[in-house]
């Protein structure tokens, strides 16, 4: 985007500020053209330099890894919002920060405790590909691809650019291939959930990963996980939900928005995968079983990516946007569920759906039956014009 503007990058290494502040003077140098007379005495002095000289030239500054200022010296932030509001006023700067942890951007500015609280003029969250642009860059990358290979890149990668573009590297774009690649001795697949949650997480890492992983394996009320920790994990759920991003609390489509019959997900596919089968079985990983875990990969996938088939069929409906309303329904019991319920307010439809791998395991008479019992939990949708259907692999 700024290609041809002057622009300057600063990555926030973990490193002494010191050190830091030699780079980004070479940086300032090199790109803008202007001598310092020396290095920085630290971050702020560097800053206030550069905020005056943007009162008489225009300039894009880009610094990466913000959020490792806290670590490198977290006066930083304090130095920031100072000459911030002393200079952007009269400055002609455009400041972009960019960082990898959310929990620790979102803190720093959006808690009120912050000094940099709020003084963002816009805060943008890099989401993944939509399923149509998977299906574009399968289109490129593997012509003549088939839905499995599809359903296959959406499940392990959910369309986060960075492992679709590791795959791509590794020339990896169909199921067996994807498997391979991934799990191998030299797969940064392995260990990249634990070194993106350790860091998010702290010292309670252990917790959130157990909670995680039992959501990732089917326990997702909270009793179910509260059975398995052994403790009460309702301060830990709204951590996961508020602060971090990573899990979602569903309710059934209409139900009371503080309703008890509530599920847990995580809401990543990467993370979803990662918790089903690398940290889970990560012992088998220590002792070098690299072949046995993708042979059991590929026996439990078709259950996994039966799950995951449903979420590409909401992110497909979403996508549309032919609907107000999108969710999913069961009961009480858990006995009764609907994969997809799909409906516009305004033209007074819903369209309901069963979602399977095989269409030929979707049960339309049971499917009418869930929809009677649903109707009479949800009256809302009375008067509905009602469409029952099915999706399967080749709909994708």
């Amino acid at each position: 985007a700024y290609e041809d503007k002057p622009f300057l990058y600063f990555f926030v290494g973990r490193k002494a500020e010191s050190l830091l502040c030699e780079e980004f003077r070479n940086e300032v140098e090199e790109k803008l053209g202007v001598k310092l007379g020396g290095t920085p005495s630290g971050f702020a002095e560097l800053f206030d330099y550069l905020m005056q000289l943007s009162k008489e030239q225009s300039f894009t500054l880009f610094i990466d890894e913000f959020q490792n200022f806290v670590r490198v010296n977290p006066a930083v932030f304090s130095d920031i919002q100072k000459i911030w509001d002393l200079n952007h006023s009269d400055s002609r700067i455009n400041l972009i920060v960019c960082g990898s942890v959310y929990s620790m951007m979102t803190k720093i500015f959006r808690d009120k405790k912050e000094p940099l609280y709020n003084r963002q003029n816009r805060f943008m969250t890099i989401h993944a590909f939509k399923p149509s642009v998977l299906k574009e860059i399968l289109d490129v990358y593997h012509p003549g691809y088939t839905k499995e290979d599809l359903l296959a890149l959406y499940a392990f990668t959910g369309g986060v650019a960075k492992y679709v573009e590791l795959l791509i590297d590794d020339n990896a774009m169909t199921l067996d291939t994807m498997v391979e690649s991934m799990i191998s001795s030299d797969s940064i697949f392995i260990n990249e959930g634990r070194s993106i949650l350790i860091e998010e997480f702290g010292k309670d890492y252990d917790i959130y990963f157990s909670i995680l992983s039992a959501i990732a394996s089917g326990k997702t009320r909270r009793s179910e996980i509260e059975s398995i920790i052994g403790k009460p994990i309702g301060g830990y759920l709204t951590r996961l939900e508020d602060d971090y991003g990573i899990i979602v609390k569903q309710i059934p489509i209409r139900a009371k928005t503080l309703s008890k019959n509530a599920v847990y997900v995580i809401n990543d596919n990467f993370f979803t995968f990662w918790f089903r089968f690398i940290f889970k079985y990560t012992h088998i990983l220590e002792i070098g079983g690299y072949k046995q875990l993708r042979a059991l990969i590929k026996r439990d996938y078709p259950t996994f990516s039966g799950l995951i088939l449903e979420r590409y069929f909401r992110e497909k409906a979403i996508e549309s946007e032919k609907y107000t309303l999108i969710g999913r329904w069961w009961d009480r019991k858990g006995e009764n569920e609907i994969d997809m319920v799909a409906a516009n307010e305004f033209d007074k439809t819903v369209e309901i759906y069963e979602i399977k791998r095989n269409r030929k395991n979707i049960d339309f008479t049971d499917l009418e039956e869930k929809v009677k019992t649903m109707l009479t939990a949800v009256p809302l949708f009375n008067g509905y014009d009602i469409e029952t259907k099915g999706l399967d692999m080749q709909d994708m």
